[in-house]
């Protein structure tokens, strides 16, 4: 129950001073935090900085990753600016490709968790986000 608890916290932080007071909490309850923790404390600072640019999926694995863009919503569009994705696609075509019209698909060598989580920071940095802390 406690676990499950926690899971819901981190889920729910909604400032990555949230997700900072509650990794402290942790690790005065339970010690150093293991990989898989820090793991899920990193994914959910990546939702923080993704939220607001309208990125409804954010998906990368051992080649690479997707982001999906939320569709425009009344008048709504995604808070990305076009013309970053074009640049991003002009300047690496063999990493960046458009995947439908809400899509962009990047194709890297990701072997492990904190490769992924790094690429995804940078990706999200480049789109026009705040980098977490």
């Amino acid at each position: 129950h406690a676990r499950l608890t926690l899971y819901k916290r981190i889920a729910s932080a909604r400032s990555e001073d949230d997700l900072r007071d509650l990794q402290v909490e942790m690790i005065d309850r339970f010690g150093l935090l293991p990989d898989s923790a820090k793991h899920l404390f990193a994914v959910a600072g990546l939702k923080l900085m993704a939220t607001p640019l309208g990125i409804r999926k954010l998906d990368f694995g051992a080649n690479g990753g997707r982001i999906v863009f939320r569709a425009s919503y009344q008048g709504n569009p995604p808070d990305v600016d076009p013309m970053l994705i074009i640049k991003l696609i002009q300047q690496l075509p063999r990493v960046y490709k458009l995947d439908g019209q809400d899509k962009l698909k990047i194709t890297l060598d990701l072997p492990g968790a904190t490769e992924r989580i790094r690429s995804a920071q940078e990706v999200l940095i480049l789109l026009g986000a705040r980098r977490p802390g």
